[in-house]
């Protein structure tokens, strides 16, 4: 991999991510955009891993489906057309780690872009399914179409959590000019809380009303669609 390229901010975060997700993780991606985290995400749970893919626009669910089905790995996850801040009534298990990257659908509108109210409201949600010694990532964007309002709002958010409970780790490109992403990781420090799911096979009660929702019949391979 050429070095510039380690360094952009999605790469940065899926290498910082490895470290905690191992095979038959249930993980979260919570803006499945075209499918690049959700990949990364079915390629780090493996065969007994379960990854949710949220995202409030059928095009973005629908290139993730593509993508998935493409690479081998459609069985692995269940995609969720939804906004993320609803990902507590479809996720009832404890999750390694919760992946966001924010702003607006590559290649889409740029008006459809994530908000300040519903991203906290997700990250919220976020932190009470990641299972203790997890992680969260934020890809934060800035500027242009998307304003500063939802990175101020997050770090301010972020900046009240507890420490006993919660290390939150900003990071920058410190040298780059015009607005760099952010990326944010959280990372549950304490030991209280459900157990985990790590090395167990996949998800089993969080996945009941998916599949209540679906449309048509799974066959295998294919992604389960809400």
């Amino acid at each position: 991999m050429e070095l510039r390229r380690k360094y952009q901010i999605t790469e940065y975060c899926h290498r910082f991510l490895e470290e905690y997700i191992h095979e038959g993780d249930v993980c979260i991606d919570a803006t499945a955009g075209n499918g690049n985290d959700t990949e990364f995400l079915c390629r780090r749970a493996g065969e007994n891993g379960k990854v949710y893919a949220f995202d409030i626009q059928r095009r973005a669910i629908e290139n993730t489906g593509k993508r998935l089905e493409e690479s081998g790995l459609a069985g692995r996850a269940v995609l969720i057309c939804a906004g993320h801040e609803h990902m507590k009534e479809y996720v009832k298990e404890p999750a390694a780690a919760v992946v966001f990257n924010l702003g607006y659908l590559p290649g889409g509108d740029h008006a459809l872009a994530t908000r300040p109210d519903t991203t906290v409201e997700a990250v919220k949600q976020g932190l009470e399914i990641l299972r203790p010694g997890g992680v969260m990532s934020l890809c934060i964007y800035s500027g242009g179409d998307t304003g500063y309002e939802e990175r101020d709002t997050l770090l301010a958010w972020l900046r009240d959590l507890d420490p006993a409970k919660w290390l939150v780790l900003v990071n920058c490109y410190y040298n780059r000019k015009n607005d760099p992403p952010l990326p944010v990781f959280i990372i549950r420090t304490d030991q209280s809380g459900p157990e985990t799911n790590k090395g167990k096979s996949s998800a089993e009660g969080g996945t009941q009303k998916a599949v209540q929702n679906r449309r048509g019949a799974l066959t295998e391979g294919e992604p389960e669609y809400v």
